[in-house]
């Protein structure tokens, strides 16, 4: 006795089967736009780990360097110096420090929060989602470079308010730029992204 194979065959318009092979691509290449204007960054897929441990992150390995911590305040004295020189001791000293405090915090956010990805092109892009700070110590929280990245903006602050007499205009200068400063570097901010629709 011989099996038959047995034929089914479907009954569907051409119409309807050129409209499902058109919608099935679409939305195999492009992803619906959520309307929130905070999103989680997924987690890495399997490739993308192996494209990150591949090679060093050229990126975000500096952070282990002799003197990488060193930096952090002999900018931070630049920018005092440059600030004291630059208006030639016309200003208070109460503004050269908030003024060192803002261009410090503003630059860290930039560097480590604001800029996705490397700019060296060895990891297939594995680290394109990824800021700065999410690259450090291989995104490992509480990690002591992470500790100190967090203190140096805190630090600011108290030296600022300092040397501001706890004057309250200064105080809440300087309390905001040091609010912008950690809040990003908080756990429940870690892959988190906040895009305000220009």
């Amino acid at each position: 006795m011989t099996k038959q194979p047995i034929a089914t065959t479907l009954h569907h318009s051409p119409a309807s089967s050129i409209s499902s092979i058109v919608n099935n691509n679409f939305s195999n290449k492009h992803r619906r736009r959520s309307s929130s204007i905070i999103s989680h960054v997924d987690p890495e897929t399997e490739d993308q780990i192996i494209d990150q441990n591949l090679f060093p992150n050229l990126n975000a390995n500096w952070v282990n360097s002799k003197g990488a911590w060193c930096i952090h305040l002999v900018l931070i004295a630049f920018l005092k110096i440059f600030y004291t020189f630059a208006y030639l001791n016309n200003i208070a000293n109460q503004l050269i420090w908030t003024l060192t405090n803002m261009t410090y915090i503003v630059g860290s956010y930039i560097m480590f929060h604001q800029v996705k990805g490397t700019p060296y092109d060895f990891n297939n892009g594995a680290y394109d989602n990824l800021t700065m700070w999410e690259q450090i110590d291989n995104g490992f929280l509480y990690t002591p470079n992470k500790k100190f990245l967090f203190l140096v903006p805190i630090t600011i602050f108290l030296v600022s308010t300092h040397y501001a007499n706890y004057n309250l205009n200064y105080f809440i200068i300087n309390g905001v730029l040091c609010l912008i400063g950690i809040v990003p570097k908080f756990p429940f901010a870690h892959r988190l992204r906040i895009q305000l629709p220009l």
